[in-house]
């Protein structure tokens, strides 16, 4: 879809006449078109009729408070800046504007250069904002093209319980070791629910700074500390109608559980270095890899918090616990990666896949696509065999792919293959004999190697006897 025609309305509240005047010829000479009201409740209505792309306030010497006007249009709109256009008398309210949500203000009479210059910069900032929200909201959109896969049982119970949640308002708790995919069980609930069309919001608290971490969440106002030079959204705003998903939430600091607690209740939170406090609509869904409940026992995690989020509690079974699901995992990481990285696709030989499925995988799913990944870059051909595997995963490959027969949730294909594998190691390769001991003709076993990619031993010789040597 083709972008429409640039927002150029500027809604103007002033109640003096000959300001309106002023002003509409200024921003006409700029491009802009001037909606002029001379009070509140007119700004409010023009804010629903007409949908302007920034708001001009007036600030005179007869009204020098402009928290009221600003508070009702941030509430209205709060995502549309605010500029305030102050009297010289009145600079100390114009600066207090900016904390109550203005974007920016001007002195009266206004310059013509700074009055476009300023109301530029405001609606750029504006548009920054709102690409980077469209661009989070995309990315998420693309990462969560696929629920979580399984062929095992331990996952099926998984499944089955996000279907029943997602259409729910409730906040969720999803329990997992690290690299589980506890994020693509969030992104599935997400997907799977009414909200799915707005955002999925996700903020790792393990890898925030405490002292971000509320900036992060909340957002700041220009000024709240050094290096706020602007205005920012935190993850609630962008994530509002949406859902915001809080991963190692057992990393957050007491003060930031209690204000998180408040939103929680409340639906409402304010910005950091703000004092004007914004309704959210959010359903939160939290991770941990941490005993919550011993947490809370310790101290170090709000037990009101804690029954706060565990409304709803999922459990993501670690890989080793579900290793039918690693070949599919293996084909879906296998299709990522080579378009991530514009290289062709792999395929990985039947051994070394059953090498992969065997092994015990202690960094999870995460491990398994890192493995992946990096064979994608490190095998010069386009078949992983077993030796392309990393040590650590390939060694010991008879007592692997043993082990591997046996696991709960293999097939019986795979069961056939190792079968037929080590009948010819036992047999060193003779075709013959390793079909009369499995009792399927040659030409069978012939196209069972190829179906299973098995490579075949090098056949025992028998030491020739010497001429004229005696045979006992």
């Amino acid at each position: 879809m083709e972008p429409g025609p640039p927002n150029r309305r500027v809604l103007v509240l002033d109640e003096d006449p000959e300001m309106l005047r002023i002003l509409d010829r200024l921003l006409a000479a700029a491009g802009y078109q001037a909606l002029g009201v001379a009070r509140l409740p007119e700004a409010l209505a023009a804010l629903d009729r007409n949908e302007p792309a920034a708001v001009l306030v007036g600030l005179d010497a007869a009204h020098p408070d402009p928290a009221g006007a600003l508070r009702a249009l941030r509430a209205r709109s709060p995502h549309i800046p605010v500029l305030v256009l102050a009297d010289p008398r009145r600079l100390p309210a114009a600066v207090a504007s900016l904390r109550l949500g203005a974007e920016d203000y001007l002195l009266r009479p206004p310059d013509p250069f700074e009055l476009t210059a300023r109301l530029t910069r405001a609606l750029e900032r504006q548009d920054l904002d709102s690409r980077l929200h469209l661009l989070q909201d995309e990315l998420a959109r693309r990462s969560a093209t696929r629920t979580p896969v399984t062929q095992s049982s331990a996952m099926a119970g998984v499944l089955e319980r996000i279907r029943r949640v997602a259409p729910m308002r409730a906040t969720v708790l999803i329990y997992g070791e690290s690299g589980v995919g506890k994020e693509l069980v969030a992104r599935a609930i997400h997907f799977a629910s009414p909200r799915r069309e707005q955002a999925f919001v996700a903020l790792n608290c393990a890898a925030m700074p405490a002292q971000l971490i509320e900036s992060e969440l909340f957002g700041h106002e220009k000024g709240a500390f050094t290096g706020a030079s602007a205005r920012t959204r935190g993850k609630f705003e962008l994530a509002h109608r949406g859902s915001l998903f809080l991963d190692e939430i057992g990393e957050m600091e007491p003060p930031t559980q209690a204000k998180l607690l408040r939103v929680l209740d409340d639906k409402e939170f304010m910005r950091v270095g703000g004092d004007q406090s914004l309704k959210v609509d959010v359903r939160v869904i939290a991770a941990t890899n941490a005993d919550l409940e011993a947490m809370v026992a310790g101290g170090t995690f709000r037990q009101d918090l804690y029954y706060r989020l565990k409304v709803v509690t999922i459990s993501v079974p670690p890989l080793r616990e579900r290793r039918a699901d690693v070949p599919q995992l293996v084909e879906i990481f296998l299709d990522e990666l080579a378009r991530g990285n514009a290289v062709r696709r792999k395929t990985v030989t039947a051994e070394a896949m059953a090498a992969l499925q065997a092994h015990a995988w202690p960094g999870n799913v995460r491990e398994l696509k890192n493995v992946l990944e990096s064979l994608l870059v490190s095998t010069p051909g386009e078949i992983v065999e077993l030796a392309d595997l990393p040590p650590a995963i390939a060694r010991r490959t008879s007592r692997v792919s043993s082990e591997a027969a046996l696991l709960p949730g293999t097939t019986l294909a795979q069961m056939e293959r190792e079968l037929i594998r080590r009948t010819l190691e036992h047999t060193g390769g003779n075709r013959t004999h390793s079909a009369q001991l499995l009792g399927i003709g040659v030409r069978t076993l012939q196209r069972k190697i190829q179906e299973y990619g098995l490579s075949i031993p090098p056949k025992r010789r028998r030491p020739r006897a010497r001429r004229g040597a005696i045979l006992s």
